[in-house]
C-alpha cells in the first residue's frame, strides 16, 4: 500500500488555499484519534486510520477491551469541534448530559431522593460540563470521518514496526496475520497511555519520560434507570460524590437515564471487601449506605465482581515529535488520572494546537512541530499535576469549611469585583480555552492577592478589636471611678 499524490480543492481550517495533498496515517482511532482523522481530512490530507479494536459501531461493547470512565466535556473539548465543524459540536452535544456542579454526599445519613445531598455549583455563572458516553462519542466521530472522501479506517489492525526516516510502517491484520506495509509523509500517534506509536518515538528522539501508577485502583459500576419511569434515580445534572478521604465513590449521568459509577480506592480496601459478596455490602453498609438501594443489591455483587480493578496510570513525556514525520497526542503523550475530567478535552485541544501550528507554518512543518511540542509540553505537564491535585480535592476536601469559603471568596469577587481578576482555578481550566500553564501563573498570582486581603481583613479585626477593648476598659474605668488605662 503506497500513498499517491494529488490535489484538491478542500480547504483546511483557516487556510483556503488549495495545496497538493500529502498522506497522513493515524495510529489508534478513539476519538482523540478521529477528531484528528477528520482536521486532517478537511486540510487537504489523505488519511488512512489505523485502529487495534474492532469497530465498536458493529460490535457495541464486546469491542472495547476495557471499561471507561464516562467522559466530562467542557470548554476546551467543545471548541475543538466548533472550529473544525460547528454541526459536528451540534450533534456532539445533543448526547450529552449537563452537569451543573457537584452534589456531595459526605455522611452515612444523607440520601434524601432526588434533593440528597449537599449541591457544589461549578460556577457562580452558573456555566456547567457536560457527561458523554465514551463509546457514543467515538461512534460519532467515526461516522463524521468514514463520510469523508479522503478517509479510509482500518480495525483490528496493529502497528508492528515505525520507521521514521523512512517514512515507513508495518501493520498486522489481527485476523489473518498479513503485513501490511504503509508509506505516508506523516504520522500521528493517538493510540492511548500505553502507545506503540510513541514507543517507536522513543526510538528516534531524546524523550524525556515519566509514568507513575498513582495507589488507587477503580471499579466500574451502575445505577440503573428508575423502574416505571425510566428516569435518574438521583438528580440528573450533577456528578455526585460519596467522599471518605481516603476514598471516593461517584457517579456521573448518561443520557441513556443511568449512571455510570466508579469506586475509586487503594488496594487495601478492596482486599478489605474480600471475595464475597457479604463482605462487598458490609462495606456499602459501613460507607455508602444509601448506594445500595439505588443500585440494588443484587446488581451491586453480580457487577462488581464481573468488573475488573483497573489501575490509574499518569505518564509526562517530551518532546512530543520527530522532524517532520511524526507526532503524539492525547494519552500517547500525556495520559492523567481522571479526576479533573481534562483528558479528553486536553486531547481534542492537542489537536487544535497541532493544526494552529501547522496554519502558521504550512511549508515548514518541522518547526510546526516543535512549537507544538514545546507549547504543550507546558501545558499537559501543568494539568496532569492538577488532576492529580484534584484526587485529593475530591476524596476529602469539598467537605472542608475552608474550602467552602475559599471558593465562595473567589466567586463573589469573580462576579461583583472582576476588575480585580479574579477567578477560580476549575473556572479557568473549565470555563476556558486559556492555556493550563498560564492558568496556574495567574492563580497563583490572585492567590497572592486573596492572602493580602485576608491579611488586611485580619489586621482590620485585630486592630478594630483593640479598640472596641479599649473603649469598653474606658468605659469600665470611668464607671467604677478610675482613669481608664493607667
Amino acid at each position: 500500500m503506497t500513498s499517491t499524490k494529488a490535489t484538491s480543492t478542500g480547504n483546511s481550517p483557516g487556510n483556503s488555499t488549495p495545496r497538493p495533498q500529502k498522506k497522513a496515517v493515524i495510529i489508534g482511532g478513539g476519538p482523540v484519534g478521529s477528531l484528528a482523522a477528520l482536521y486532517f481530512s478537511r486540510s487537504n490530507w489523505d488519511v488512512e486510520v489505523y485502529e487495534l479494536r474492532s469497530d465498536p459501531r458493529r460490535c457495541g461493547t464486546q469491542a472495547l477491551d476495557k471499561k471507561s470512565i464516562n467522559l466530562a466535556i467542557s470548554e476546551r473539548g467543545l471548541n475543538s469541534l466548533k472550529v473544525i465543524d460547528p454541526l459536528l459540536l451540534e450533534e456532539v452535544m445533543k448526547e450529552t448530559v449537563p452537569m451543573t456542579g457537584r452534589c456531595i454526599h459526605p455522611g452515612k445519613n444523607d440520601f434524601r431522593g432526588k434533593g440528597g445531598g449537599e449541591s457544589q455549583a461549578y460556577d457562580i455563572h452558573g456555566r456547567f460540563i457536560r457527561s458523554a458516553d465514551r463509546g457514543r462519542l467515538n461512534n460519532i466521530l467515526l461516522d463524521w470521518i468514514e463520510r469523508q472522501p479522503n478517509v479510509k479506517i482500518f480495525f483490528e489492525t496493529a502497528l508492528k514496526r515505525l520507521d521514521l526516516d523512512k517514512k515507513d510502517a508495518e501493520f498486522e491484520k489481527r485476523s489473518t496475520k498479513e503485513t501490511i506495509t504503509v508509506h505516508a509523509d506523516f504520522f500521528l500517534g493517538s493510540d492511548g497511555a500505553h502507545s506503540q506509536a510513541r514507543r517507536f518515538l522513543q526510538r528516534y528522539t531524546l524523550m524525556d519520560y515519566e509514568q507513575v501508577y498513582i495507589d488507587t485502583l477503580w471499579k466500574e459500576l451502575e445505577i440503573p434507570p428508575e423502574e416505571g419511569t425510566g428516569g435518574f434515580r438521583i438528580d440528573g445534572n450533577h456528578l455526585h460524590i460519596w467522599p471518605r478521604k481516603d476514598f471516593m465513590f461517584i457517579a456521573i449521568p448518561s443520557p441513556d437515564k443511568t449512571f455510570t459509577c466508579t469506586l475509586f480506592m487503594p488496594e487495601r480496601f478492596f482486599d478489605e471487601i474480600g471475595d464475597t459478596g457479604e463482605g462487598l455490602l458490609a462495606f456499602f453498609n459501613r460507607h455508602f449506605p444509601d448506594v445500595i438501594p439505588l443500585i440494588g443489591e443484587e446488581k451491586l455483587v453480580t457487577d462488581y465482581f464481573r468488573n475488573s480493578k483497573l489501575p490509574l496510570i499518569s505518564i509526562k513525556c517530551s518532546p512530543y515529535h520527530y522532524k517532520d514525520t511524526c507526532a503524539i497526542v492525547g494519552d500517547a503523550a500525556h495520559a492523567m488520572v481522571p479526576f479533573y475530567g481534562q483528558g479528553m478535552n486536553a486531547g481534542f485541544e492537542d489537536v487544535r494546537v497541532l493544526f494552529e501550528h501547522i496554519s502558521a507554518h504550512p511549508d515548514n512543518l518541522s518547526l510546526a512541530l516543535s512549537n507544538y511540542s514545546t507549547e504543550r509540553k507546558a501545558d499537559a505537564h501543568t494539568i496532569n499535576d492538577l488532576a492529580m491535585r484534584n484526587y485529593i480535592e475530591m476524596r476529602d476536601n469539598v467537605t472542608s469549611r475552608l474550602y467552602k469559603f475559599r471558593k465562595a471568596a473567589e466567586e463573589l469577587m469573580y462576579a461583583y469585583a472582576p476588575w480585580l481578576g479574579v477567578r477560580t482555578l476549575y473556572s479557568y481550566v473549565s470555563f476556558s480555552n486559556v492555556r493550563y500553564s498560564e492558568v496556574v501563573r495567574r492563580v497563583r498570582w490572585q492567590q497572592g492577592v486573596l492572602d493580602r486581603v485576608v491579611k488586611m481583613l485580619t489586621l482590620g479585626w485585630t486592630l478594630g478589636a483593640a479598640v472596641l477593648v479599649r473603649r469598653m476598659m474606658g468605659r469600665r474605668g470611668w464607671a467604677e471611678g478610675g482613669d481608664g488605662w493607667s
